[in-house]
């Protein structure tokens, strides 16, 4: 077990072991803290907006999340030609651009640009279930180049991302609309279409729609009862004709010329029971009966005469059988219109089936494609309406509350740190070099160790003795060890000027790192 005066004496003995390692790795970290280069940075933050208007009034065709845009719009961003024109535009990387690919250039790029999204936990409307949103988003660009050129490039990335939201919306929206316009105007001219058609079939079947089955229905009623009557009526008709038929059979139709010959007759018995048959008046009575009696069987054999009736009777029963006879005609007539009228509500209603299949099948499909055309007439509608919300920036939208403003200070690296680093790897260094010396050292340091060794006991212990040569040995010693260090910092100093910039050069970015 080991006093502290022997820790002290160890420490004595290492105080090389310690100090060299601890310093040279102090050294090298404070020169890596002070010639890395320096990397500034800033940041704008935008915040997404929602749109003012509520959703319950104006329903936007943009519906893609506000994060999933922003990864749309930052590919967009990101693509080697835009990287490269603001790489030209404000001259960045010009110490790359000797030995590094333009690919290799703009990979840098990319990895310098840094998006972050601000999430919060927010409850959903619409299912009330906590979920994450995305309100805003910050948006950093990194370099070693002028802080005032990192601030211009970091706001030009910013305006980027601004106009690009602003176009992908537009573009989505006009795009919509577009689409809803052309579709309704190929679903107008499918309604138009089927208009025609199916006033082309109601045209080629007007009476045997299906709204029609109830009128025919009752024309076929109305032309049976028709047929009822007329059949009836006919009926009476006729028998009233066989009546008239034996009437007229029963009276003589030639009653005067009879009637004349009758009177004639008697007054040629009055005059032949006064006067002799050679009396004037008495031949001339016969020859005038003979005339008359010749003219009436001439009219019964004349048919024609016969037709020219002269009794009153007779002619009465003629025009009344002439009459019934004539409305039976009318009747028989009628029936066979109404039997033509039945026979053709019969074939109507028989297919009506057939026609309501099809007339309905064409309804149908007339009624789909106007449902559809009001359903893309509201849409194409809400779709304008949209447009016009983000024509006046009323919708969703990335507002610069936070723009980026020039570095003063540098981003990394952390110069502290770097050191702190270094002195605490050299004091490790330090310790372990001399805890390794001290135990791979086989020398005796002090009368205890002896001891300890041989068992033997210790009489007396003989002090260092140093004389003056060596003192002087070890004066010049140090002399020639400070002469080393001088030359090696000189000739280290000859070397970076010559070798890699001007010595006035690397002590004004000393000045300044040590300002900073």
């Amino acid at each position: 077990m080991k006093s502290l005066k022997d820790y002290l004496a160890i420490l004595k003995r290492r105080k090389w072991s310690l100090a060299i390692p601890f310093f040279v790795i102090l050294t090298c970290s404070i020169l890596v803290a002070l010639f890395t280069p320096r990397v500034y940075r800033a940041t704008s933050t935008i915040l997404i907006e929602q749109q003012e208007i509520p959703l319950e009034y104006v329903m936007t065709t943009v519906t893609s999340f506000a994060e999933q845009r922003l990864q749309v719009i930052n590919q967009r961003i990101m693509s080697a030609t835009r990287l490269m024109a603001i790489i030209d535009e404000f001259g960045l990387y010009e110490d790359l651009k000797d030995t590094w690919t333009k690919e290799e250039i703009i990979e840098q790029m990319r990895d310098d640009i840094e998006l972050s999204q601000v999430d919060v936990e927010v409850v959903d409307r619409r299912t009330g279930r906590p979920t994450i949103a995305t309100i805003a988003f910050t948006l950093s660009y990194q370099g070693n180049d002028n802080p005032e050129k990192i601030y211009r490039v970091a706001n030009v990335l910013a305006s980027l991302y601004l106009e690009e939201n602003i176009k992908v919306r537009e573009k989505q929206v006009r795009e919509a609309s577009e689409f809803f316009e052309d579709e309704l105007t190929r679903v107008k001219a499918d309604l138009a279409r089927m208009e025609d058609t199916i006033a082309t079939f109601k045209e080629d079947h007007v009476n045997e729609l299906p709204e029609l089955f109830q009128v025919n229905m009752q024309s076929i009623n109305n032309v049976e009862l028709n047929i009822e009557r007329t059949l009836a009526r006919l009926s009476s008709l006729k028998e009233r004709e066989g009546e008239l038929q034996i009437q007229l059979a029963s009276v003589d139709p030639i009653l005067e010329d009879k009637r004349r010959l009758e009177e004639l007759q008697d007054k040629l018995l009055h005059l032949q029971t006064t006067f002799s048959k050679e009396y004037p008046d008495v031949i001339l009575l016969r020859a005038e009966i003979t005339e008359l009696e010749e003219q009436l069987e001439q009219k019964l054999s004349d048919k024609e005469a016969v037709g020219r009736p002269d009794n009153p009777v007779y002619i009465n029963f003629a025009t009344q059988l002439s009459g019934i006879r004539t409305e039976i005609g009318s009747l028989e007539r009628q029936m066979t219109e109404y039997e033509k009228q039945k026979n053709e509500f019969n074939r109507r209603l028989a297919a009506t089936p057939a026609v309501q299949s099809q007339y309905q099948a064409l309804l149908g499909e007339r009624d789909n494609t106007r449902t559809k055309y009001d359903d893309l007439m509201g849409k194409y509608m809400e779709a304008n309406v949209a447009k016009g919300l983000e024509r006046e920036h009323k919708g969703e939208r990335f507002t610069l509350i936070d723009p980026a403003v020039v570095p003063e200070k540098p981003y990394k690296p952390n110069v502290w740190m770097i050191i702190f680093i270094g002195v605490v790897v050299g004091g490790i260094t330090g310790v372990g070099l001399a805890v390794f010396r001290e135990q791979t050292d086989p020398s005796i340091w002090n009368i205890d160790s002896l001891t300890s060794l041989t068992d033997i006991p210790v009489l007396a212990m003989i002090p260092q003795i140093v004389t003056q040569e060596d003192a002087k040995h070890y004066k010049t010693r140090k002399l020639n060890l400070g002469l080393a260090v001088l030359v090696i910092g000189v000739c280290s100093l000859l070397l970076v000027h010559f070798l890699v910039m001007d010595i006035d050069i690397v002590m004004a970015k000393f000045m300044r790192r040590v300002a900073i």
